[in-house]
């Protein structure tokens, strides 16, 4: 990997890891559905006015359906997810309960797929599983359970995402996957959005997180994802997986005070560890 990679690489870990410190200030202030439904709206306009001077085609009459179905799994739905579970989740932890998205991820390759668990991916799924429990300890006085489960929802339809595309969208577009699901999604959650309007008109600040979730962690991250594939290789690229938890549990220390407990940075090391099984057969 290039200088110029491992620095596209680090920048992409440490956007995607501020995702959800603009989640845990945004989703309280508005709603976790205005929250959602601004993120992709933003990051799809921005991708669909880019593309349009760079001269890029989506297909949409070609691959809608498969934009619109995307849309909903890895933008739509994850980020309610998400935005619902930051109500009472610190943005470190999110981050952590993110990484395991993988695991998911090869579980729906085993179940649709037909590819094989070797006994490193079922090492790294055991990881996984006794990382989560360490950090939401259920049955004693760890973390409420709904918003974890949502949480861990959300990784699900990322770890399914992989499993759709190899199956019924190998070839669609990758840079159309990227505008198109972000454009569905937003389109699709609009309407119900103004039956949750925020309770007052938002801050400075919310406005600026919520600039920053569509158009630095959604639009930017986006095109520098793609490069990367291009770049190193889907499997290279996936190696952000193991820092973003790492950003995500800084930027919540630094700019919000949330505590590193112990349990948090025990199960943040076996999910990162399990991910890297996960990931290399």
């Amino acid at each position: 990997m290039r200088a110029a990679d491992a620095a596209r690489l680090l920048a992409l870990a440490a956007i995607w890891g501020a995702s959800f410190l603009f989640i845990r200030i945004v989703s309280p202030a508005i709603g976790p559905w205005l929250t959602a439904d601004l993120r992709v709206l933003i990051a799809g306009v921005a991708l669909l006015v880019y593309f349009r001077v760079t001269g890029f085609d989506p297909q949409w009459r070609r691959w809608g359906r498969h934009y619109v179905a995307m849309g909903l799994l890895t933008s739509g739905l994850p980020f309610l997810l998400y935005a619902y579970a930051a109500l009472q989740l610190p943005a470190g932890l999110m981050s952590v309960l993110n990484a395991t998205s993988p695991m998911f991820g090869a579980l729906m390759a085993a179940a649709l797929l037909g590819e094989r668990l070797s006994g490193r991916r079922v090492a790294g799924l055991a990881l996984g599983v006794a990382g989560v429990a360490l950090i939401a300890r259920p049955g004693g006085d760890g973390l409420p359970l709904l918003p974890v489960a949502a949480c861990l929802g959300a990784a699900w339809c990322y770890g399914f995402t992989g499993a759709y595309l190899k199956r019924w969208a190998r070839a669609a577009p990758a840079r159309g996957m990227a505008v198109g699901t972000q454009v569905s999604a937003g389109l699709i959650m609009l309407p119900l959005a103004a039956l949750w309007p925020p309770a007052q008109p938002p801050s400075a600040l919310i406005v600026a997180c919520v600039l920053a979730l569509g158009l630095v962690c959604g639009a930017v991250a986006y095109l520098l994802y793609f490069r990367l594939i291009e770049d190193v290789g889907p499997a290279g690229a996936l190696t952000v997986t193991y820092l973003t938890p790492l950003f995500g549990m800084l930027w919540g220390a630094l700019f919000l005070g949330e505590a590193l407990t112990v349990s948090m940075l025990g199960g943040a090391a076996l999910v990162i560890v399990g991910t890297v099984f996960v990931l290399r057969n």
